[in-house]
C-alpha cells in the first residue's frame, strides 16, 4: 500500500486523474417536432397555404415543391438536384426581390426545367418581362437545358389564414 502511495507521488500532476468515475445524466424527452411550423400569434400574422400545413401533410394536403425522378429507388443525383433547387430558389429571390408572393415550384420534365411562381404586382410589365427573359436566359446557360418560367401576378400576398 505504501509503495502505491509513493508511486502516485512520483506521477507528474498533469497525468494525475483526480476522479475517474462516470455519471449518468438524465433529461426529459422532448417529443415535439417544431421544424417548419408556424407559431400562433395574436391573429395578425399572415400565413400562406404552404406554411399553414406542417411537413407531414406533404402528399395529403399539399404537394411537393420540387418534382423530379431523382428520389426514386436506384436513381442517382438526388443530392445534386437538392443543391440545384436551393440555388434556383436563391437566384429567384435575388432576381425578383420582395416580389415572390408564395413558394417557388420546380418541375423537371425530361430535359426541360419549369419554374412556377406567384409574384406581387409591384413592377411595371416591361420591367417584369425583362427580368423574365433575363432569368430564363441566364438559367438556360447555367444548366445547359431549356428553362421556362411560368409567372403569375397577384395584387397582394394571398392569405390563407391569420395566426
Amino acid at each position: 500500500m505504501a509503495a502505491a502511495a509513493r508511486a502516485l507521488r512520483v506521477v507528474p500532476p498533469a497525468l494525475h486523474v483526480p476522479s475517474a468515475t462516470r455519471h449518468l445524466h438524465t433529461t426529459p424527452a422532448c417529443l415535439k417536432t417544431r421544424a417548419a411550423r408556424v407559431r400562433a400569434g395574436k391573429g395578425d400574422k399572415l400565413v400562406t397555404y404552404e406554411r399553414a400545413h406542417p411537413p407531414h401533410y406533404i402528399g395529403h394536403r399539399k404537394g411537393w415543391l420540387s418534382l423530379h425522378t431523382g428520389n426514386l429507388c436506384g436513381e442517382a443525383g438526388a443530392a445534386q438536384r437538392a443543391l440545384e433547387d436551393a440555388f434556383l430558389r436563391r437566384f429567384l429571390h435575388g432576381t425578383f426581390p420582395g416580389l415572390l408572393a408564395d413558394e417557388v415550384v420546380l418541375k423537371r420534365r425530361g430535359n426541360l426545367l419549369v419554374i412556377g411562381a406567384l409574384l406581387a404586382q409591384a413592377l411595371p410589365p416591361p420591367k417584369l418581362y425583362f427580368l423574365l427573359g433575363y432569368a430564363e436566359t441566364l438559367l438556360g446557360h447555367f444548366y445547359k437545358c431549356p428553362v421556362r418560367l411560368e409567372l403569375q401576378t397577384v395584387p397582394a400576398r394571398v392569405p390563407y389564414k391569420y395566426l
